[in-house]
């Protein structure tokens, strides 16, 4: 592959947790959460518009007339720049100012007409985000990064769904290429207190809550978003937590397609982490279930909480909303 290839999949992202995989809505380790709207004066309405759109997205968006230093005037003030403007304007005014894909803001940029929305740096450090936010708008996420064009999910979108971050942003460059190959296998766990030696081909992933819980979840096939938001909300409110406190969705590799599961995870924009058969039977929790003896499966709910909580343990049992969606939760 290529030296370009190479840089390419750097803005990429992939990875799991003990034998897990992982999908999440938006590709990206990082979460662009401070935003600057950069118009030209004549286009301010159509700033306005985004800003009222998405602006409850985000901590803050900011809107801000373009002059020919803007960006150099606010770089390192906002996570990324929705530019709306021509493409070529922001690649000139900004290409003086990279310096590092882990520290760079990301930029977007839009056309008046809400048509296009282009990620142009930091695809996987907020750009991409903002485009597929800026699709509810109508404009068309023009996502070029290497793991979007293949559908596949590299490292740094795999840390958003397991809410940790990348410790080693080079060693990226590698792992990222072993996801577009097929070739980068599940994210390994390690709990210490533990030294670890690691070439720049190990890509190390660290939490960002230490007391953050993990909703544990099964159900049956078909079970709708609604059975899910309301089973989850239901067993949060049996414990001292709510959803700021929650991690990620762990379920089985059985259930990574449900489309009712995804669907609610995306609607709380929670990461969905899937854990295979091996995984959740060494993490079985202490309700029966008819499904180990079925087909040999453990409870998917307590198992999947308890394999994907920090501590390991579990919070509340399984409970079962309508006989369509079990929860526990772990941390």
């Amino acid at each position: 592959m290529s030296t370009d290839n190479a840089d390419n999949a750097n803005d990429d992202s992939g990875s799991d947790s003990g034998g897990a995989h992982c999908s999440t809505a938006d590709s990206d380790g990082e979460v662009a959460e401070e935003i600057a709207i950069i118009s030209f004066g004549r286009k301010m309405d159509t700033a306005e518009e985004i800003k009222a759109e998405i602006g409850d997205r985000y901590e803050a968006i900011d809107i801000i007339e373009y002059h020919g230093d803007v960006f150099e005037e606010h770089w390192g003030e906002y996570d990324c720049f929705i530019g709306l403007m021509a493409s070529g304007i922001a690649m000139r005014k900004t290409a003086n100012l990279l310096d590092d894909k882990w520290d760079d803001p990301a930029i977007c940029v839009v056309d008046e007409e809400l048509t296009w929305a282009i990620p142009i740096t930091g695809g996987h450090h907020g750009a991409n985000q903002v485009a597929q936010d800026l699709a509810t708008m109508g404009a068309v996420p023009a996502m070029t990064t290497a793991s979007e064009a293949a559908g596949k999910q590299g490292v740094e979108s795999k840390a958003k769904a397991m809410d940790t971050h990348v410790v080693n942003g080079d060693s990226t460059v590698k792992t990222n290429l072993a996801v577009l190959d097929d070739e980068l296998g599940p994210v390994a766990r390690l709990d210490g207190p533990k030294a670890v030696l690691v070439g720049d081909d190990v890509t190390v992933l660290k939490r960002n809550k230490d007391d953050g819980v993990v909703l544990g979840t099964g159900s049956v096939s078909g079970a709708d978003k609604e059975a899910f938001l309301a089973a989850w909300e239901e067993a949060l409110e049996q414990t001292d937590y709510d959803l700021e406190n929650v991690e990620f969705v762990a379920t089985a590799t059985r259930k990574e397609d449900e489309e009712g599961l995804l669907e609610a995870a995306q609607e709380l924009d929670l990461g969905v982490v899937t854990f295979d058969k091996e995984t959740l039977l060494a993490h079985e929790g202490p309700t029966p279930s008819k499904s180990k003896e079925l087909i040999g499966w453990p409870g998917v709910s307590e198992a999947s909480a308890i394999a994907g909580g920090a501590e390991q343990e579990l919070v509340l049992e399984k409970l079962s909303y309508e006989n369509e969606v079990t929860v526990a939760i772990g941390r």
